[in-house]
């Protein structure tokens, strides 16, 4: 088993705001003294896990982050013959472990302050437990409740890889075993204006000509490069040990993120993208990322091409100052058409969880 499983991804995006910033224009950063557009790693991780290439193979392995447990918990009582105050005193009793509650007077009484990242197994535990105080059985108190309820390893493939942070019970915290970066473009990336008009369809001709509406968004355009490191020990301990769950969850990943990008003005831009490039490495060394080949902006007119060859070469130049540290790798490269295909690179990293990372090697 390798332990230590690193994607390089480039994906061109056309015109499009896929993450915005607290004004509604593309986010974006400074590197190498050019400003660049930018998504998010938070962002980036929920596109992650709501695709259905990621929900449909783990389906029944994914956990919920929600503010809402208490009202779950509340529904079962009510489903059971409980009273609507017997189940809202139950459930804030249970939910209580999930963190700070709301207000008994507040409009959602068994909502909590804060979300809460909880897998299907402890979602089942706290259900039987609040059946079992309706049905008599007195409840520990809150920390005990807690340890009753939160596990530290489980099937929630996502909370394994991406982790979570409980803080009213950080013994059951989860280390994130899939770290995901901020993706940024290759080269310089001005944020522009789209100047718009709407119509007023009932308008008659005779009326003046001007629109019903006027309104501006911001957009750009670039390659953006994604580096993705997942420590494949943690993730499979995080899973209690099912090294077959950690598999598949790693093909899901793989598949994923050659596709799923944040939905940010979608629908304005139709901005439907898939990887031409995805670099995965498998070995035991200490990762790095690639990000540094992108300092100097790429120029030129192919701006994928110029980003792959400052990769790869950043690449080398690493290797030959520090000496090769992957084991074995695997290139999806749409420009070469002897690459790997989606399919063969998924199963390569996968590979990296159940098997020597020479035997998976493309």
């Amino acid at each position: 088993m390798a332990r230590f499983l690193q994607l390089h991804i480039l994906t061109p995006y056309p015109a499009s705001n896929p993450n915005r910033d607290d004004l509604g224009r593309p986010k974006s950063m400074i590197l190498g003294g050019v400003p660049r557009m930018r998504m998010s790693s938070q962002a980036i991780k929920r596109s992650i896990r709501t695709h259905e290439a990621f929900t449909q193979p783990l389906t029944g392995n994914l956990g919920e982050r929600t503010q809402r447990m208490g009202q779950v918990l509340k529904q079962a009582l009510l489903d059971k013959g409980a009273d609507e105050d017997k189940a809202v005193e139950i459930a804030r009793e249970v939910a209580g472990v999930f963190g700070k509650l709301k207000g008994e007077k507040d409009a959602n009484p068994t909502y909590t302050e804060q979300l809460a990242f909880i897998s299907p197994q402890e979602r089942q535990i706290a259900t039987d437990i609040a059946l079992r105080k309706l049905a008599g059985e007195k409840l520990p108190k809150e920390k005990e409740l807690a340890k009753s309820v939160f596990l530290k390893a489980d099937g929630a493939v996502d909370i394994a890889m991406f982790g979570r942070m409980l803080a009213d019970n950080p013994d059951f915290n989860r280390d994130a075993a899939v770290q995901v970066a901020h993706a940024f473009t290759t080269s310089r990336a001005e944020v522009e204006d789209d100047f718009y008009t709407a119509v007023d369809d009932l308008k008659r001709p005779s009326e003046d000509a001007g629109a019903g509406f006027v309104g501006e968004a911001g957009f750009g355009a670039g390659i953006f490069y994604l580096y993705i490191c997942a420590d494949l020990e943690l993730l499979a301990e995080n899973l209690g040990g099912d090294r077959e769950l950690a598999a598949r969850a790693v093909e899901a990943l793989v598949r994923t993120v050659s596709m799923a990008s944040p939905s940010g003005k979608k629908n304005s831009f139709a901005n439907h993208v898939k990887a031409e490039f995805i670099l995965a490495e498998l070995g035991d060394a200490q990762p790095r990322t690639l990000a540094g080949a992108f300092t100097r902006p790429v120029e030129g007119r192919d701006h994928t091409a110029a980003s792959v060859e400052a990769l790869l070469a950043k690449r080398g130049a690493f290797a030959k100052a520090y000496g090769k540290d992957w084991t074995s790798d695997c290139c999806l490269d749409l420009s070469n058409p002897d690459s790997a295909t989606l399919d063969e690179l998924a199963a390569f990293a996968a590979s990296g969880v159940t098997e020597d990372a020479e035997a998976g090697a493309a």
